[in-house]
């Protein structure tokens, strides 16, 4: 496909946590590009508000909800169930949803729960979907990381942060936090390599420093920080720009593997470009999610 060829209409997109923020003004990018645009949340009465947003903000009714925890690799699975049956074709991933914990909490499956959601989650919802996109290539796997992996560091003996949540809270967050983020490239760079010649891309992101639902759940010291930090940060609509820029813009067809910032490609830490942590951290995920077939 030449790059000029590359839309939107009539494709078919997946945006997980898209009920608020980010994936929500995601959602709706996608969905004024004129695609079929299918967005997941935990919550169906939250779920239901945000389809109807998206639809009336946008004028396209092109728009449903599928419900999944992604905190849960069994939830993950029907969601991939779901969205086979409910699709023919899915031309673009966009792995947007994220925690941040203030104290360590373990999901149903026994995983700290950041790790969880913001790294396992991406891995096992994208190859489950996987043959999909093959399919319906040309198609784009999106997932948003941030700067914050800078200070981040991956410990192979320590990936459920049994050892990392001491000291004061917020710095241990940030830490584990940055960590998953750190770990979003690297799944992406293995994915790409992957992918190569298949007709899917692979590209993660840098939203900026945006004002979000991300951390409310953390009790009264979360809602605070949060909110002094507010006047100072993007507004969820600016952070979903890189987002919707690497799903639909023709200019980044055939790029793949790459980390981007403020719409352009930038330079990820030197631990982010690590190919044989790439490689390493495939084959623990594939392990962790029960997922023996990915780790070929």
């Amino acid at each position: 496909m030449a790059a000029r060829d590359w839309t939107l209409e009539d494709r078919t997109c997946l945006v997980t946590g898209a009920t608020s923020g980010i994936g929500l003004e995601t959602a709706k990018g996608l969905a004024r590009e004129g695609a079929r645009v299918l967005i997941v949340g935990r919550d169906p009465a939250r779920g239901e508000a945000a389809r109807r947003e998206i639809a009336r903000q946008t004028g396209n009714d092109r728009v449903e909800l599928v419900l999944a925890d992604l905190a849960s690799l069994r939830e993950i699975r029907k969601l991939a169930d779901e969205v086979r049956s409910r699709c023919e074709a899915l031309h673009v991933l966009v792995n947007n949803a994220g925690v941040v914990q203030m104290r360590r909490e373990l999901t149903v499956d026994g995983f700290e729960s950041t790790f969880a959601v913001n790294h396992l989650a991406y891995f096992a919802l994208t190859n489950l979907l996987l043959d999909l996109l093959r399919r319906s290539a040309p198609a784009r796997v999106v997932s948003v990381s941030s700067d914050a992996h800078q200070f981040g560091q991956v410990d192979w003996d320590d990936l459920q942060s049994e050892r990392r949540y001491r000291g004061l809270p917020l710095v241990s967050a940030m830490r584990v936090y940055g960590t998953s983020k750190l770990l979003n490239i690297l799944f992406t760079r293995e994915l790409a390599r992957r992918l190569e010649g298949s007709g899917v891309t692979a590209n993660c992101l840098h939203p900026g420093a945006v004002a979000t639902r991300l951390g409310a759940n953390n009790g009264a010291v979360g809602r605070v920080v949060t909110s002094l930090l507010r006047p100072f940060m993007l507004t969820p609509t600016d952070g979903a720009q890189t987002s919707i820029f690497l799903a639909s813009s023709p200019d980044v067809t055939g790029v793949s593997g790459a980390y981007f910032a403020r719409g352009r490609e930038a330079r990820c830490s030197r631990a982010g470009r690590d190919a044989a942590a790439a490689r390493r951290l495939w084959e623990v995920s594939a392990e962790l999610a029960s997922l023996p077939e990915a780790a070929g």
